[in-house]
């Protein structure tokens, strides 16, 4: 993992024993260093269940779902999946019920050679679609993204062939490293004593 400054993005090769302690610590110190007044986490999980490389996101919606007793919110999974035809209704459905949301939006993503296979995480939004010439808003306060192959001529295509086994392991490194953050365990900590509390973290 490495990282230089709150401003840069931390990369994650997924493949590593360490990968979901790596992710989780760097998903802890972004949500540290956000400057937003906020009382939950969103998870908005993007992608389709239609396409390999493109099911990242519904597969960690699905998999965070399964928690029992959730002190988040997840949007997006194989179910009920978020995507390009639905998002934008979506992101006003997240602003409405939750206006003091923190959102993490989590989507696959192309890039080099050198970065296939690593998870991305950073501070501000992503633009979904971006690698596939989508005209789509930017959405989120903090970004999780999965490289799941290479950049090149024809991006779909290259979603199409990407491995179901390698999107699943990524999927998995994620949700896990998500459920290791120690925010998540406060709330959920909060959640059953019913102490309601308000985040702003500035640091």
């Amino acid at each position: 993992m490495f990282r230089k400054s709150k401003n840069e993005t931390c990369y994650v090769n997924s493949k590593t024993e360490q990968a979901s302690a790596e992710i989780g610590n760097a998903l802890e110190y972004y949500i540290s260093h956000i400057d937003l007044l906020w009382s939950e986490l969103i998870f908005l999980c993007i992608g389709s269940d239609r396409i390999t490389g493109d099911c990242l996101g519904p597969l960690i919606g699905n998999q965070l779902n399964r928690t029992p007793k959730r002190s988040y919110t997840v949007y997006g999974t194989l179910d009920y999946p978020v995507h390009a035809l639905n998002l934008q209704e979506i992101m006003k459905d997240i602003q409405y019920a939750h206006p003091h949301g923190l959102i993490i939006a989590i989507d696959a993503s192309l890039g080099s050679s050198s970065h296939q296979g690593c998870v991305c995480v950073g501070k501000g939004a992503i633009l979904p679609g971006a690698g596939v010439s989508k005209n789509l808003p930017a959405v989120g306060h903090i970004f999780i993204t999965g490289i799941v192959n290479q950049t090149g001529v024809s991006p779909h295509l290259l979603l199409s062939s990407t491995r179901l086994s390698d999107v699943m392991q990524m999927a998995d490194s994620i949700s896990q490293g998500i459920l290791q953050t120690c925010y998540i365990k406060d709330l959920a900590h909060k959640a059953m004593t019913s102490v309601p509390e308000v985040y702003f973290c500035t640091n």
